[in-house]
């Protein structure tokens, strides 16, 4: 089990006979073996991005020191990302509690401008998404009235079943078409070529 404590005395750990192990981080002070347990005391845990998101859990200067780790670091790097993720959740957990301690109301209004400025990258990265998506719908759509216009001037009008097959293509079989059509001479020759494609 693993005990999160933003702050614990010396006094208090010695007295749950607690031990620090050389393999771990300092700031992590294990109970007797028997116990499987594990005091993780907040404001003693070292100032490295893998203790980035327990250290927001903190108290004071700990968490502060924390909040200011997490703005410097880039929008796309992965532990902003991944801490922002718990912070979000941690965020709508104190927002139920209405009775908040000055501390957690202060947290969530520190990392409200890092939720906003994180939400409106992604807002932005979804516009560019919709944009490209849109982009290539369009000229996908194009082609495929480009060729259905050439084919209906070269072999005469199409059906429908053919006309779906056609709008199921992708645009580079679409530009392969539209430089083999010219040889076509009738619909047969479009069915060849579109069983082929798909074959």
């Amino acid at each position: 089990m693993w005990v999160l404590t933003p702050t614990v005395s010396e006094t208090r750990l010695s007295s749950f006979g607690t031990l620090e192990k050389d393999s771990w981080l300092s700031g992590v002070h294990f109970l007797p073996d028997a116990l499987r347990t594990a005091i993780v005391a907040i404001h003693q845990l070292p100032q490295i991005p893998e203790t980035l998101w327990l250290r927001l859990l903190g108290r004071g200067s700990v968490q502060s020191q924390a909040i200011i780790e997490l703005q410097a670091l880039p929008l796309n790097h992965p532990y902003q990302k991944a801490t922002l993720e718990l912070v979000y959740n941690l965020r709508e957990n104190l927002r139920v509690n209405q009775e908040l301690e000055t501390d957690d109301r202060e947290l969530v209004m520190r990392l409200e401008p890092l939720y906003q400025r994180d939400r409106e990258q992604a807002k932005q990265e979804g516009r560019q998404e919709g944009r490209q998506e849109g982009r290539k719908e369009g000229r996908q759509e194009g082609e495929q009235h480009l060729i259905i216009r050439l084919l209906n001037r070269r072999v005469g009008e199409i059906n429908e079943s053919l006309i779906e097959r056609i709008k199921s293509l992708s645009i580079e079989q679409l530009e392969n078409l539209g430089e083999v059509l010219l040889d076509f001479s009738n619909v047969a020759d479009l069915e060849v070529w579109l069983n082929q494609q798909q074959g």
